[in-house]
């Protein structure tokens, strides 16, 4: 369930700052260009999220 609300909010975050950039710029919005971008930064926090060890707790 937690990679689908990742996926969820990357893709709404992406595509936000790619209508605002594109608006900023003067340039058409390409929402395939976006979904595109926002399918890759996912991959790429999964992989990320899997390569950062997780903090070792200590028990008292």
């Amino acid at each position: 369930m937690s990679y689908l609300w990742t996926f969820i909010w990357t893709f709404l975050l992406i595509h936000m700052a790619t209508y605002v950039v594109s608006s900023m710029n003067g340039a058409e919005y390409e929402f395939m260009t976006a979904t595109i971008l926002a399918v890759i930064t996912t991959a790429a926090l999964f992989v990320i999220g899997t390569i950062i060890p997780k903090p070792h707790t200590e028990q008292h």
